[in-house]
């Protein structure tokens, strides 16, 4: 009996979701697709805002003018070539060995000094700062945070339903837990990973830049990023994913500064 109204609330609660899904889905001209948003854009510049004012609380700003400059010198250039004005937004070199680089919502990125060491050129920062920006106009962050609400949404309403206290509740839950996460939340980040480095492509493209320089770039991150776990358990595409795809994208790209 707990097995067949375990199975009847299952389908309730996949039923309510699917609604949601199609309520909250848009087409993306940019992405080509429909995207899925329960939050208005302005509640996540909001959001985006507040992570900015903390991590540059906690984050130590580079001065030096061979990381700063740099980026002041490439970043407008791309924002221009994405159709954005960079007087909207805001971005920050951050000291720091890291090999990372981010974007929030509300046009805010930054790029670690660690990142732009392994940087032979322009192109090359251009490639992640392209990246960057393309995780924000392609409103990432927000179909991100509305998946996850979405998967929480089903999970407590199953609680709810047998009781999280039981022991077929706890299962039920757990296992659901883990199929959200490999089955629904991890893909969709590869493949928000994979449209950002084909707009970043394009953009640094339409901006002047020699676009198989990202092909050099993500090779050289594949040999500085060590071990790695298995891509389907990974927030990121593979390598080898990665740069097929990059390869793709630049056989098909029109000359460069248009």
């Amino acid at each position: 009996m707990a097995g067949r109204t375990l199975k009847t609330w299952v389908r309730i609660a996949a039923g309510a979701a699917l609604a949601a899904v199609v309520a909250a889905c848009a087409y993306n001209e940019e992405l080509g697709r429909d995207q899925f948003s329960l939050i208005p854009g302005e509640q996540m510049a909001s959001l985006g805002a507040t992570a900015w004012s903390d991590v540059k609380s906690k984050e130590r700003a580079s001065t030096d003018p061979r990381y700063v400059s740099r980026l002041d010198r490439v970043a407008p250039k791309i924002l221009r070539a994405a159709g954005e004005y960079p007087a909207q937004w805001e971005w920050r070199v951050f000291d720091s060995k890291d090999l990372n680089a981010f974007a929030l919502p509300g046009n805010h990125f930054a790029v670690y000094t660690g990142l732009m060491d392994l940087m032979e050129n322009d192109a090359q920062l251009a490639t992640v700062v392209g990246h960057e920006v393309a995780h924000v106009r392609a409103n990432h962050g927000g179909e991100r945070v509305s998946q996850q609400l979405g998967t929480n949404v089903v999970l407590q309403g199953l609680q709810a339903a047998i009781g999280s206290g039981s022991q077929t509740g706890q299962i039920a839950v757990g296992a659901l837990g883990l199929a959200g996460q490999y089955g629904v939340l991890l893909p969709f980040s590869r493949k928000h990973e994979l449209e950002a480095d084909r707009l970043g492509i394009v953009y640094m493209n339409r901006a002047g830049y020699d676009p198989n320089e990202a092909l050099k770039f993500w090779t050289k991150m594949s040999s500085a990023g060590g071990q790695k776990p298995p891509e389907f358990l990974s927030t990121h595409p593979s390598d080898a994913t990665r740069i097929a795809q990059i390869r793709e994208i630049i056989a098909t790209l029109p000359p460069r500064g248009q």
